[in-house]
């Protein structure tokens, strides 16, 4: 009970923060006229753009839990994605949505928990290698065009974790070395899940050439999500080149996988209205350009809204095949 007291506090102290900074910066009525003002067909294509992306998941989720031996449509994975942005909703961020897909696909795939588990994970990984790929160039190309260098320490930070995480999930000398963990991770009651977790990952070291397709397509599909935050930061008269976008982009990718509020409630504008403001761009234009980011989120969670809504009428059944 204190844990989650404390997580709850923590996750308050957070949204306040957030909330107060964007209060100090941002005039409500100019932002409103701004949202009220904005580009229908640049929403319609930002609208789009984050759309196309989900089938491309499913189809990337779908080659990492094949090689481990469990078999899903590409029509089920993308519904099950669905379903995860509208739990996402409610619980915090990505990590929700997450052990939505986890809980959805082990329910129908009894006795896979560990290659379920550890194909969502990586997933996960390989995205913010190439995010971090991505934000890294776009950097580099924005040196001596834009005054974006306080966020190289961000991005910094990113990089030497998944160095580090890549060596301990994927080293055999790293594995053997892990072993002094074990009696804290019994202490703790961490064992099951955390072995669950480090084999799930680690069984991908014998498929080199399917991390790497998926590292392409994940490069593709970030891509796709940049030029969406590009079209709603033109929906509210932002012009700006595509390529500090490509800064952003992958740098918010990372914040908001990181649970400090429900849905990166708060963080998420605030980091539009610190990135954008850098680059000389008003307040009031970059919070609503955050905002239409977050309008994007909402847009992805209702076809899992309706799908939940459905399933709950019909009563469908949760398993099929043998077990």
């Amino acid at each position: 009970m204190k844990k989650h007291v404390l997580r709850l506090a923590g996750t308050l102290i957070v949204l306040a923060l957030a909330t107060t900074y964007i209060l100090l910066k941002v005039h409500v009525r100019k932002t409103a006229h701004i949202l009220g003002s904005a580009s229908v067909p640049w929403l319609l294509l930002s609208a789009v753009l984050t759309l196309v992306t989900v089938p491309g998941m499913a189809w990337r989720w779908q080659k990492l839990l094949a090689v481990r031996g469990v078999h899903e449509s590409v029509e089920w994975l993308t519904r099950a994605y669905f379903v995860s942005y509208a739990v996402g909703q409610v619980l915090p961020t990505s990590v929700g949505g997450d052990a939505s897909r986890i809980y959805e696909t082990a329910r129908r795939n009894r006795g896979q928990i560990t290659p379920i588990t550890g194909s969502v994970l990586l997933e996960r990984a390989l995205g913010g290698a190439v995010t971090l790929a991505l934000a890294g160039v776009g950097f580099l190309l924005a040196i001596g065009r834009y005054a974006i260098g306080a966020y190289l320490w961000v991005e910094l930070l990113f990089v030497v974790g998944t160095l580090i995480a890549g060596v301990v999930f994927f080293s055999r000398t790293a594995r053997r070395r892990l072993a002094f963990a074990l009696p804290y991770a019994r202490r703790f009651r961490l064992e099951t899940p955390a072995r669950a977790v480090y084999d799930g990952i680690h069984g991908y070291r014998e498929h080199p050439a399917t991390l790497l397709l998926v590292a392409a397509v994940t490069l593709v599909l970030q891509l796709t999500r940049v030029v969406a935050i590009y079209a709603s930061a033109r929906a509210v008269g932002i012009h700006l080149s595509l390529l500090p976008y490509v800064v952003l982009g992958p740098l918010l990718f990372l914040v908001t996988l990181v649970p400090f509020t429900v849905n990166g409630l708060g963080v998420r504008e605030a980091f539009f209205v610190s990135f954008l403001g850098k680059l000389q761009i008003p307040a009031d234009q970059a919070f609503a350009c955050g905002f239409l980011f977050f309008v994007s989120t909402i847009l992805l969670a209702l076809p899992g809204v309706a799908v939940i809504l459905w399933e709950s009428m019909r009563r469908t059944p949760v398993t099929h095949g043998t077990t």
